[in-house]
């Protein structure tokens, strides 16, 4: 019987899925973004997420837990240093997927997976606040004259020409 056992296989057998992931996770924590098909990037967050949420506490245990996937240690270091530093207040959801289209050969769903904090684009760009203004507002407000400028800060059309 199948009962709880509802993950994707990937098309792959056990040792080899478990080496994309963590190939996977490793090019993650490394690049910060990867670009890959929707459902390998839901698959590794599944997988990346507990992972990074061991690097909240910095003890030999999680270290040796998480390089015990990863195997490779500048990738732990990395997760362990930099990372760490910017989840420590984030309760999860450390990943986001942002979906980019279709691939031209297969027609397979494709995105960007990659760390929340990291994204300095969408962290900046907070769209600014429209002033909203009724038509009441608009007949009762005064107009504001615009200030005279001094004859030394006036521009050269409006001058009159020295002959």
């Amino acid at each position: 019987m199948r009962h709880n056992k509802k993950f994707n296989h990937l098309s792959r057998k056990k040792a080899h899925r478990d080496s994309l992931l963590a190939n996977m996770t490793i090019s993650l924590i490394m690049h910060k973004r990867i670009f890959t098909t929707l459902a390998k990037a839901k698959a590794l967050r599944m997988y990346a997420e507990p992972l990074i949420n061991r690097a909240k506490q910095d003890s030999t245990p999680n270290r040796r837990l998480v390089f015990a996937e990863l195997q490779n240690k500048e990738a732990v270091n990395e997760l362990f240093r930099e990372i760490a530093q910017k989840i420590a207040n984030r309760p999860g959801g450390y990943t986001r997927i942002l979906k980019t289209g279709n691939r031209l050969g297969d027609n397979a769903k494709m995105c960007f997976i990659e760390l929340v904090d990291y994204n300095e684009l969408m962290l900046n760009d907070k769209p600014a606040k429209k002033a909203t203004r009724t038509r009441r507002s608009r007949k009762s407000a005064p107009k504001a004259e615009a200030p005279e400028l001094p004859a030394a800060e006036a521009p050269a059309a409006e001058l009159p020409a020295a002959e």
